[in-house]
């Protein structure tokens, strides 16, 4: 996800490009969260750092869909 931020940043010029990278990082992100769900599931992950964790990535999602609707600003 951060290599798919910063190629997306670098091409913050080009609109089209840059959203479509951040669609790339959403993308990832949300593979984390599958990630997350599995080393819970299979109790790598204590239940405090699954929910830490996954309110991070929650968060991070957040920030990347508000870049996607407001390319404009960076």
């Amino acid at each position: 996800m951060g290599a798919n931020l910063a190629e997306s940043f670098a091409k913050r010029r080009y609109p089209k490009h840059f959203i479509s990278k951040l669609t790339d990082a959403s993308g990832e992100n949300y593979e984390t969260q599958t990630w997350l769900d599995a080393a819970y599931d299979a109790e790598y992950l204590t239940k405090e750092h699954y929910h830490q964790y996954l309110q991070a990535s929650e968060e991070v999602g957040k920030l990347l869909s508000y870049m996607q609707k407001h390319p404009e600003k960076y």
